[in-house]
């Protein structure tokens, strides 16, 4: 078997059903290091690290002053030693041999949604584990932000196992909580300044994110709008950015022509799904999502990673590293 051959072996890290567990979210450091292989063997050369594109930004870190010599760059004399001492000096760099990961976590209710496996916020935790466990595998400082419709949990990023565990720890709580929301009106009481969706998260990223980060957006982009997509265009323009799209097979068409109950945990209600004209306009609708997400990330020059609900994630991310390297 190729070593881009699907492994049975990753349907054991695949986690199930509506919620997920910590140790789920730990496990997925075995899930990241099957990846490993596929990375390093497809790296870029001459960076250091697991990363997917170009570096961004400066890239690099302040380092000392040392004097001017001929053939500096004029831009990097520094004036004010310079008139300190009666020498003119230069400053020095050296390249940044990390980056930061940032990974951005949806846990709203949109996403407390599954019709097969797994819900899709169960899917986003587990993919934002693997990313978690490669960055810190790979000597990276890891953060990120957990959101949901009324609060946040912002990460900063540090290069340390206990970093990765505390968002990881995050990403389950949150995840917890999909089960026993309330109603939004209700908590949005108790933090009435939260102002929820994706365009409030990506707002936190930014306090975050420094020049040359990788960022990772794991979300349905339920809340897109042109806010949000401002934001990614400020955040791409330095930093690498990969939105990681996370849908349900019924999202995107309708099951065998029947009745079926539906729940949303609270109510129960039913959906005829044998009408023809309103099979091929939910699939239309859903095409057109697609299109205008793939279109507007497209014009930003930001990867979109989709990830169905019944698919393996491991294999998923692996199938996108294999094409993206």
């Amino acid at each position: 078997m190729s070593r881009l051959a699907i492994d049975p072996q990753h349907a054991r890290y695949q986690s199930k059903g509506a919620v997920i567990t910590l140790q789920q979210l730990l496990i997925q450091r075995h899930a990241a290091r099957t990846l490993e292989y596929l990375m390093h063997s497809r790296s870029i050369a001459g960076i250091s690290g697991l990363h997917l594109s170009k570096m961004r930004g400066r890239g690099i870190d302040f380092e000392e002053f040392r004097p001017y010599q001929a053939g500096d760059d004029i831009r990097l004399i520094d004036w004010r030693v310079t008139a300190r001492t009666g020498r003119p000096f230069t400053k020095v760099f050296r390249e940044e041999r990390e980056r930061p990961v940032i990974i951005a976590v949806d846990q709203t209710q949109n996403m407390y949604f599954g019709s097969q496996v797994a819900f899709k916020s169960v899917v986003a935790a587990q993919a934002a584990a693997v990313f978690c466990w490669l960055a810190i595998d790979n000597g990276d400082r890891v953060g990120g932000l957990v959101y949901s419709d009324n609060s946040s949990a912002l990460v900063r990023p540090k290069r340390s196992r206990r970093s990765a565990l505390h968002l990881l720890n995050q990403v389950f709580l949150y995840n917890q909580r999909l089960q026993q929301a309330k109603a939004l009106e209700q908590q949005q009481a108790i933090d009435p300044d939260f102002k929820p969706g994706l365009a409030s998260a990506l707002g936190q990223i930014r306090r975050i994110t420094k020049p040359g980060s990788t960022l990772y957006v794991i979300s349905d982009f339920m809340t897109l709008d042109a806010k949000a997509l401002r934001y990614l265009n400020q955040l791409a323009r330095h930093n690498n950015v990969v939105c990681c799209l996370v849908y349900d097979a019924l999202e995107e068409t309708l099951p065998v022509p029947g009745i079926y109950s539906i729940t949303d945990g609270s109510h129960k209600g039913a959906i005829n799904t044998h009408n023809d004209k309103t099979r091929a306009r939910y699939r239309e609708h859903f095409k057109e999502r697609m299109q205008y997400l793939e279109g507007e990330l497209d014009k930003l020059q930001i990867r979109l990673v989709k990830m169905r609900t019944n698919q393996l994630v491991v294999e998923q991310i692996r199938e996108w590293i294999a094409k993206t390297y």
